[in-house]
C-alpha cells in the first residue's frame, strides 16, 4: 500500500523557453513551457512543465534546467526519459513527443524530493538555447468559461466527430470515470451511497457497468444481470453520470462464441434505453487469441442490432490482443485502420496496465488517435493481472498522454476487491464512506485527485 499523501496546492511558476529550430531568428518565436508544482508533502513534490512549440516543427529535443537548491532532487519522471548531475536537470523526449509540429504541447512531470526549500528551477533552455520565449499569445481567442452542471447535462447527446467524442455542441470532450468490477461478485460496491461518492465527490463523468458474460456471469441469469445493468444505468443518469454498458467478454476471447447472447442483450437494453442520452454501448471487452478479421466480423453483426432501436447512441469496439490495438499480438493499430468496421459513431477500445504497459503501447496510442477515434474503457495502475504494486510514475505519464490527446477513460476499479488495482480497502463496500483517504487505496487515491479536477467542457 502506498502512503497517502496529503495533497498541498501551491501557485505555479511559469518561464519562457526558446527552441531551437532553424536559424536564430526563426528560434526567437521558439515556445512556451510552464512549470507547476501540482502537490507537495513533507520532503516531496509533483511537478509538471507543458511543452508547446510556437514555431517550426521541431524533433529529437532535450529540455534542460537547474535546481536552485542542492537538496532538490528527480526521483522518477514521465513523458520524457530524465537524468540529473547535480543540479543540472535534463529531460528528453520520447517516442510519442519526440517531435512537436507547430502549435503542438507535451506535458512533462515528475516526483521530486528536497531537503531545503524547494523554490521553481532556472535557466530552462531547449536544445542549448536559452529560455527567451513568450508563454502566452495576446492573439489567442478566449476560452470558454467552465461549464456547469452535471457531465451528462451539459454534453447531452454525445457522437464521434473525425478522432474525437463530441457533445451536443460538437465540440470534443473528454470523460474521466471509474468502472465497476463485475457485478455479479461485487453488487454491494454499487450503492446510493457510492455513487453519490463518485458523482458529488469523485466528480466522475461517468460509470462503466462490466457485466461478465462467462464466470457466473450473464449466461447464468440473462434477465436477471439485463435488470441490474438497467438499473445501474438509471442511477448514473439520475446523477448527471454517462453509462458505458461493457459486455465483458473475457473467456473464451473470440466474442463470436457469445454473439448470439450479444445480439439478444443489446436488442433488449438499447430498446430499453433508447430514450436517454447517456448511454455508451461496449459491445466486446477484451477480445484475445482472435483476428481483427474476427472482431470486425463480430461488430458488424451486433451494432446494426443496437442500431435499429438506438441510432444515436456511441458504439465502442474492442480490439485484438486484449483491446491493445494488436500490440499485445506484436500487430499495431495498422490493422484497424486499413480495415476499420464498417459503421458510423464508433470508436475503438484500448486498454492498458500502467506497470506491464510502457513505453511501445504509448507510442501506439499516440500514433493511433491522429487515425482512430479512441476511448481507453479499462485501464489499471498496476500489472495486467490487476494486482501487484501501483505504478505511480508510468500512471501519471499515461493520465498526461490521455488528457493531452483527449481520450477518455474509465480506470478498473471502483471496488473493494483485494487487489492492487481496486480503489477501495477490503471492507469499504459494506459501509458508507467511499471517498475519504482512510477507505482509498494507492490507485483509489491517485484516481480520485486525478478525476476530481475540473472537467472542460467547452459549450461554444
Amino acid at each position: 500500500m502506498k502512503r497517502l499523501l496529503a495533497l498541498l496546492a501551491t501557485g505555479a511558476s511559469v518561464v519562457g523557453l526558446t527552441v531551437l529550430a532553424g536559424p536564430p531568428a526563426q528560434a526567437a518565436t521558439g515556445c512556451s513551457a510552464e512549470y507547476t508544482i501540482t502537490s507537495q508533502w513533507a520532503g516531496g513534490f509533483q511537478a509538471g512543465v507543458k511543452v508547446t512549440n510556437l514555431g517550426d516543427p521541431v524533433s529529437d529535443w532535450t529540455l534542460g534546467f537547474t535546481m536552485p537548491d542542492t537538496g532538490q532532487k528527480v526521483v522518477q519522471g514521465w513523458n520524457a526519459t530524465w537524468s540529473q548531475s547535480g543540479s543540472a536537470v535534463t529531460a528528453t523526449g520520447v517516442d510519442w513527443n519526440r517531435t512537436l509540429a507547430t502549435g503542438a504541447s507535451t506535458d512533462l512531470g515528475f516526483v521530486g524530493s528536497f531537503t531545503g526549500s524547494n523554490p521553481a528551477p532556472t535557466s530552462f533552455s531547449l536544445n542549448g538555447v536559452a529560455c527567451t520565449g513568450s508563454v502566452t499569445d495576446p492573439t489567442d481567442p478566449p476560452t470558454d468559461p467552465p461549464a456547469t452542471g452535471a457531465p451528462a447535462d451539459v454534453n447531452g447527446q454525445l457522437h464521434v466527430c473525425g478522432v474525437h467524442l463530441c457533445n451536443q455542441y460538437d465540440r470534443p470532450i473528454q470523460l474521466r470515470g471509474m468502472s465497476t468490477h463485475g457485478i455479479q461478485w461485487f453488487g454491494s460496491c454499487y450503492s446510493d451511497a457510492s455513487l453519490d461518492a463518485l458523482a458529488d465527490d469523485w466528480k466522475s463523468d461517468l460509470l462503466r457497468v462490466a457485466m461478465y458474460v462467462q464466470e457466473d456471469g450473464y449466461e447464468t441469469d440473462p434477465d436477471g444481470f439485463t435488470r441490474q445493468v438497467n438499473r445501474l444505468v438509471d442511477m448514473a443518469e439520475a446523477r448527471g453520470m454517462y453509462a458505458l454498458i461493457d459486455f465483458h467478454t473475457l473467456t473464451p476471447g473470440d466474442p463470436n462464441y457469445n454473439l448470439d447472447r450479444a445480439k439478444t442483450f443489446f436488442s433488449s437494453v438499447a430498446a430499453r434505453n433508447a430514450d436517454k442520452k447517456n448511454v455508451i454501448y461496449e459491445i466486446a471487452n477484451e477480445p484475445n487469441g482472435v483476428s481483427w478479421a474476427a472482431v470486425k466480423n463480430y461488430a458488424e453483426q451486433v451494432i446494426p442490432v443496437i442500431r435499429a432501436a438506438d441510432p444515436d447512441a456511441v458504439v465502442i469496439v474492442g480490439t485484438r490482443g486484449w483491446s491493445s490495438l494488436g500490440v499485445s499480438d506484436g500487430s499495431n493499430e495498422s490493422e484497424v485502420v486499413n480495415n476499420p468496421v464498417n459503421a458510423a459513431n464508433i470508436m475503438y477500445a484500448f486498454h492498458f496496465y500502467a506497470a506491464s504497459h510502457k513505453d511501445n503501447y504509448r507510442a501506439t496510442v499516440s500514433r493511433a488517435a491522429s487515425q482512430l477515434p479512441l476511448f481507453v474503457s479499462e485501464f489499471g495502475t498496476v500489472s495486467a493481472t490487476g494486482g501487484g504494486a501501483v505504478d505511480r510514475a508510468s500512471s501519471i505519464a499515461w493520465l498526461d498522454l490521455l488528457d493531452q490527446l483527449k481520450i477518455s477513460y474509465a480506470n478498473w476499479t471502483f471496488s473493494d476487491a483485494d487487489e492492487g488495482s481496486a480503489a477501495f480497502k477490503p471492507g469499504t463496500c459494506n459501509g458508507s464512506d467511499f471517498s475519504s483517504s482512510a477507505v482509498l487505496t494507492e490507485s483509489g487515491a491517485l484516481l480520485k485527485s486525478r478525476i476530481s479536477t475540473a472537467d472542460n467542457f467547452p459549450t461554444s
